[in-house]
């Protein structure tokens, strides 16, 4: 369930047209803006239009009334251009922003509900790019096409004044435009590829980074820290490479559009001059020409840049609804009936289960009833597959042939949501979030009342060690539960699942991490958490699981035994065989 990047480009305008609908619920505000847009559009060509009396009437004629009314109309201009200018910039942005807030929790919501095998194929670092990165891309994409609308108005406005002052002077200067199709297109094509590949960068050294971050314990214990700066400098040259190849093409836009503008210009101002010296025109007519000639040709950079905007928005949006839309990726299917209390009966029949790209399966004819009231443990070397069998109970994966019947129904008829708060299940990855310790062990409840939860930590040994935090339970914690020790971490896991009062507990190797004197805190804690419950216990130790009413040994994906601790010493070698050894080495 690995997220390749896109092979080819789609259409492109598909893909801009889906962006706009994420616009679809501010259409007053997008209406406010277009209709500024056309006003800074008109103003732009007034301020060209005023020219001509500017210099005809006050510095020629040297006309009084003109000398009043000219700057006033100017000043006038101007103030209404950049009152609509800012109402203009100002609602777009906010729409912009609001569709990068909405973009970002379906991202979210999509990513958070994909099974746990695609968070085990991709790396963190390209989702979170994905979610950050991406969406701030396709933020753009709006207002640079109002953008693209704004200039072009501005440039219908100024051809209107250019081809009223002098028709024939006019087709003279716009025959050149043609010639600007050329780089905007092109340049576009290319830095549209440039932009995919830099959000492909940007995801790796992200990846690299969190990977770093993360693991900066086994960084520092192996002093590797000079193999990381050089991984991270090769991903951080590939990143600026490609930076440096957009800038070359974006820079090279620029002036190839100013020569176009001074082949025009230089045209036209051989031609005006001549009409000027020879009478048929004014200074005015040609100084008012001249300036909506300039300002038309910088509407025409704008309209480039604004394209180079949009390609990188279009980038981005691939990459979005790549995740959005990808076949392969489903969310975890959920039946339809909730599942309630009591807990009466789970069992496997004929169960396999393989790792996809994996030739041998992880799990083969798994037979197994867990009654209500029972304690069930799993032993057995590493790699047997005991792990992976708890997983199936919450439907972490899909078992790929035989039943799991829970309550005498398969697991995949019951809600998903309602299944695993069902469950219980404390690991050996006692993962913590960067957050106080009361709203950790209330995180699957966060209305529990403070009693409740002190009573859960009393229950699970974590009170006493909890009071004497800095700031008790109001302490946070840090990330992953880096402030406490490994015991500790692994007592407030408990007293949060002793909070969720479970019907069905699993136990993953709940304390094969953790020294003697820890261990014995929190077997204690766990004593309490399964006391009157169901339970199914993944042993490190076999200390731990002497008394379970059934012992299931694994090996290879296989059941070799089950039975009680007496019985399989008698009978199956390889559960004599672990018994010996640990007994040996206490």
């Amino acid at each position: 369930m690995k997220l390749p990047s896109p092979s080819t480009s789609p259409n492109s305008l598909q893909i801009l047209t889906r962006c706009l609908r994420y616009f679809a619920p501010y259409r007053l505000r997008i209406g406010i803006a277009i209709v500024s847009m056309g006003i800074v559009a008109a103003c732009s060509a007034a301020a060209a239009f005023l020219v001509k009396p500017a210099l005809d009437d006050i510095f020629i004629r040297k006309d009084e009334t003109a000398l009043l009314l000219v700057p006033v109309a100017l000043v006038a201009v101007f103030l209404i251009k950049g009152v609509f200018r800012f109402l203009q910039n100002y609602e777009m942005n906010y729409c912009g922003l609001k569709v990068l807030e909405r973009l970002r929790e379906e991202l979210h919501s999509r990513i958070i509900r994909l099974p746990v095998g695609f968070f085990e194929e991709n790396q963190t670092g390209m989702l979170m790019s994905r979610i950050l990165n991406d969406v701030s891309l396709v933020r753009a994409s709006l207002p640079s096409i109002i953008m693209l609308l704004r200039e072009s108005l501005t440039m219908l406005a100024l051809v209107g004044v250019v081809f009223y002052r002098d028709a024939a002077m006019a087709t003279v200067a716009v025959i050149i435009l043609p010639l600007a199709s050329y780089p905007f297109f092109y340049f576009g094509r290319k830095l549209r590829r440039l932009g995919r590949a830099n959000q492909e960068r940007l995801s790796d050294i992200s990846n690299v980074l969190h990977e770093v971050f993360t693991g900066i314990r086994v960084v520092k214990l192996f002093a590797a820290e000079a193999r990381e700066d050089q991984r991270f400098r090769k991903e951080n040259a590939r990143l600026v490479d490609i930076a440096v190849r957009q800038i070359k093409y974006n820079e090279l836009s620029s002036p190839v559009m100013e020569l176009i503008g001074a082949l025009g210009a230089g045209v036209v101002i051989w031609y005006g001059g001549f009409q000027v010296i020879s009478g048929q025109s004014t200074p005015g007519t040609f100084f008012s020409f001249m300036t909506a000639l300039v300002m038309l040709y910088d509407p025409l950079k704008k309209l480039t840049s604004a394209n180079l905007e949009i390609q990188k928005a279009l980038a981005g949006a691939e990459r979005i609804f790549q995740v959005l839309d990808h076949p392969d990726l489903q969310e975890e299917p959920t039946g339809g009936i909730p599942l309630t209390p009591p807990f009466q009966e789970l069992r496997f029949c004929g169960v396999c289960f393989s790792y996809p790209g994996s030739a041998k399966p992880a799990l083969e004819d798994i037979n197994l009833t867990i009654r209500r009231g029972h304690k069930v443990a799993l032993v057995g070397p590493s790699g047997a597959g005991k792990s992976t069998l708890a997983a199936l109970i919450p439907r972490f994966y899909t078992h790929t042939n035989g039943h799991i019947l829970l309550n005498g129904r398969p697991i995949q008829d019951y809600e998903l949501a309602s299944l695993r708060r069902f469950l219980g299940v404390v690991s050996q990855d006692n993962f913590l979030f960067n957050a106080t310790v009361r709203e950790n062990i209330a995180y699957s409840t966060p209305n529990a009342p403070m009693e409740a939860i002190i009573h859960a930590a009393q229950a699970a040994w974590a009170h006493e060690f909890i009071l004497q935090l800095p700031q008790g339970y109001d302490t946070v914690v840090g990330e992953r539960g880096v402030k406490l020790s490994g015991g500790q971490k692994q007592r407030i896991t408990i007293a949060r699942a002793i909070l969720e009062n479970p019907e069905f507990l699993i136990l993953d190797e709940a304390t094969s991490a953790l020294d003697t004197e820890s261990e014995r805190m929190v077997q204690s804690a766990l004593d309490n958490l399964m006391e009157g419950r169901t339970s199914l216990v993944i042993a490190h130790r076999l200390s731990t699981v002497i008394r379970a009413d059934a012992i299931v040994v694994l090996q290879d994906g296989r059941i070799l035994a089950q039975g009680r601790h007496e019985e399989l010493l008698h009978s199956c070698p390889l559960y004599r065989s672990i018994a010996q050894m640990q007994l040996a080495s206490t």
